[in-house]
């Protein structure tokens, strides 16, 4: 397969092939599963297929999706957005992977093309979002011009509805796909001016309710994940690993392993034992029988996790060592020395798992010669999971073929790609094709956590009751981390320090969803609840004058507000509770309704009212399901998920000892109302997660009169605040 690099070849070169009009770059994989066309089939159509789109010649677009779909529904909104800038027929479009190839698919932080292909940080909408639009109007421009050239007319005199040309004056019109079948393409493809872009009032797709393309292969049971692959002579791989991270093995009766029954070879690794046999069944009963003495020098072996809050609390007091400031504005000392009031408050939360559905698993298959391989595998970093089999079997880049599925959930543990790499040196131990499977005990055990933290919140406060200056430390393990989500845009501060003073521990941490801000956005709002049940002030009014210069920000606090009757009673023996948060360029505000079982000290979340800003939303029902999605999976985590180290070594194995929110537990309805907006897309899918933590210690607050400051609030905490053991 050719690579663009090969070629020389732009991605902005419109080619005639095949009876379609296309961009070149090669493609691999077709949705909504991970099968993938043969080289037959590719050259039956084209060598080449487009970068973005493709049109044959019977009217069907093909739309080339960059990003991973894990559920959050980015595979059906690119195309959405594609599509509407082209004026495409949505009956007839279809939807397939983009090739990894990052230098054209890649996105940068900066939302410019050619970063890395990782799905993440609810970038994908608001990163691809101008990129995608310009090229469905790129295509629509060139469709016009041919059909002007044809009918010998200006092309302002033409215009198009969905999937064709029409020109009023004489009454023709053409479908795309008959223009793809004569069009002369251009050498290079015009540049689109903004202003002449669609303006919202004109969106057809964008914004309307529109079935996601994954999902009828997810209900009839037709799609593929990476652990459906199946090829001819596979073996499987499992892998015994480190129980504390670092820690190096040495099999003690190796031997005795490789004589049970269907057991291939066993292989030895940096980090575990693998073993290898002809079925998942023989692997597992052998990965049982291992017997492996583990080094005991690792930096982790003396990390247990409830004893480093002691830690924590010196490292970020005046005596601590000075950390990075990510936030610096004013002279915060200078503020709180003059404040009439002062307020100082510790915060803690623990490590988390991701707990994703499907647990990680992946394909490899090495040529016979060893110059090539292909992987299938779902990975939220397709790019960096072929880097890392490249690099394991001693291949360049552009000799694996990898096969992007989707990921039965990821919340930032798919984007490592540490398991392609343990899939691609078992199965060239194994000289077979070879499926690496892990257990749920392994993902939880050999986890990649969120980091546990403290935050240390400091405030003054004015002569008007006001923040004068405000303070956040944080001190925890994961450095960059920990520090997203503790700045606050849509707060007015005029002295305010944000600083993070990391500590490493040896153990792993890695992006969970909405990363730090689900920690930070906790004692954030946590504490000024605190402040204004301490001054005796309303806690949505005294945020409204906190946001007091951000009239986007009290817009979506109101409508949330409105939409719970704040100030109306709660029904007998319940109390409601107000957070404030921002993600990827996104403003969400929630308020929750809880009751208490003191005698359990089991929080009951009753009902959640939730607005969301997100600039223009391209898929609105399926915004609607990220939030809820998120504001669940946030309760979960603040109610009840848990991951404990002792002596280096994970405490949970399962669902039993790592519990999540169960469906009898849910709220009885979560309301979501999105804002109307003109701004360019924000993220969504890690907007509703951070608004769990500060909704239900305020909600607790305003209940018991008793803060809560520790988070997961589990029933032994909550009867150690409602007796006063938890006041930082």
């Amino acid at each position: 397969m050719m690579t663009t690099q090969e070629k020389n070849i732009s991605r902005r070169r419109f080619l005639k092939v095949s009876g379609g009009l296309t961009v070149l770059v090669a493609a691999t994989g077709i949705l909504p599963g991970c099968q993938v066309r043969n080289k037959e089939e590719l050259e039956a159509i084209s060598s080449e297929i487009s970068a973005w789109v493709h049109i044959d010649t019977d009217g069907r677009v093909t739309v080339f999706n960059p990003a991973t779909e894990m559920g959050q529904g980015s595979l059906t909104s690119l195309a959405v957005i594609v599509a509407e800038e082209m004026d495409a027929d949505w009956a007839k479009v279809e939807i397939e992977h983009a090739p990894i190839e990052p230098d054209t698919y890649g996105l940068t932080w900066g939302g410019e093309l050619g970063g890395p292909m990782i799905t993440a940080g609810s970038r994908i909408n608001r990163g691809y979002y101008r990129h995608m639009r310009q090229a469905g109007a790129q295509v629509r421009r060139v469709l016009m011009n041919a059909a002007a050239e044809k009918w010998e007319v200006p092309i302002e005199e033409l215009r198009t509805e969905p999937g064709v040309v029409i020109h009023d004056q004489s009454g023709q019109q053409l479908s795309y796909g008959e223009i793809a079948g004569f069009v002369t393409p251009p050498e290079t493809l015009p540049e689109i001016p903004t202003d002449q872009l669609k303006k919202p009032e004109d969106f057809r797709l964008i914004g309307t309710v529109i079935p996601r393309y994954d999902i009828p292969g997810k209900v009839d049971g037709s799609t593929r994940y990476a652990v459906d692959v199946q090829l001819p002579g596979m073996v499987y791989g499992v892998i015994n690993r480190s129980p504390v991270h670092g820690a190096r093995p040495s099999l003690q009766n190796e031997a005795a392993v490789k004589e049970m029954p269907g057991v291939l070879e066993v292989v030895s690794l940096d980090h575990g034992i693998g073993v290898i046999a002809e079925t998942i069944e023989d692997a597992l009963r052998a990965k049982k029988e291992l017997q492996i003495q583990w080094s005991e020098d690792a930096p982790a072996q003396t990390h247990t996790s409830q004893d480093v809050y002691q830690n924590y609390t010196s490292i970020v007091g005046t005596g601590g060592p000075e950390g990075r400031k990510t936030v610096d504005k004013g002279d915060v000392t200078r503020g709180l020395r003059q404040s009439t009031r002062q307020y100082r408050i510790d915060y803690k939360n623990d490590y988390a798992y991701h707990a994703q559905m499907e647990p990680l698993n992946a394909v490899v298959s090495i040529a016979d010669d060893g110059q090539s391989a292909e992987v299938w595998a779902g990975s939220q970093a397709p790019d960096g999971a072929r880097q890392a089999a490249a690099e394991a079997l001693g291949l360049q880049f552009e000799q694996v073929n990898f096969h992007p599925c989707l990921l039965g959930g990821g919340f930032g543990r798919r984007s490592m790609s540490g398991f392609v790499t343990e899939a691609a040196l078992l199965a060239k131990a194994a000289g077979r094709p070879l499926k690496l499977q892990w257990t749920r005990e392994d993902d939880v055990q050999y986890g990649a956590f969120r980091p546990i933290s403290l935050q240390r919140m400091q405030a003054g406060i004015d002569e008007n009751g006001l923040i004068k200056s405000w303070s956040h430390t944080v001190s925890g393990p994961g450095g960059g981390l920990l520090a997203s989500g503790a700045d606050t845009p849509y707060y007015s501060f005029d002295n305010q320090r944000v600083e993070v003073r990391a500590v490493e521990h040896g153990v792993r941490t890695k992006h969970w969803r909405s990363v730090g801000h689900g920690p930070n956005k906790f004692a954030i709002e946590a504490f000024v609840d605190e402040i204004a049940t301490d001054l005796g002030k309303d806690a949505y009014e005294y945020r409204l004058q906190l946001m007091r210069d951000h009239p986007r920000a009290q817009k979506v606090l109101k409508t949330a507000a409105e939409m719970a009757g704040w100030g109306s009673p709660a029904p007998e023996g319940r109390a409601r509770g107000i957070t404030f948060s921002e993600h990827g360029g996104s403003y969400a505000a929630a308020i929750c309704e809880i009751s208490l079982d003191e005698e359990s000290g089991k929080i009951r979340v009753h009902r959640i009212w939730s607005a969301l800003d997100a600039g223009i939303v391209i898929q609105p029902d399926n915004a609607v399901a990220q939030m809820e999605g998120g504001i669940i999976m946030g309760l979960s985590s603040v109610l009840k998920e848990q991951i404990t180290f002792e002596n280096g070594r994970v405490q949970q194995s399962n669902y039993h000892d790592y519990p999540l929110l169960r469906m009898s537990e849910a709220p009885e309805s979560i309301e979501v109302q999105l804002i109307d907006s003109t701004e360019d897309p924000g993220g969504i899918g890690e907007s509703g997660t951070p608004l769990a933590g500060g909704a239900v210690a305020n909600a607790f607050l305003a209940l018991t009169g008793k803060p809560l400051r520790h988070m997961p609030f589990t029933p032994e905490r909550v009867k150690m605040a409602l007796n006063g053991e938890l006041m930082g």
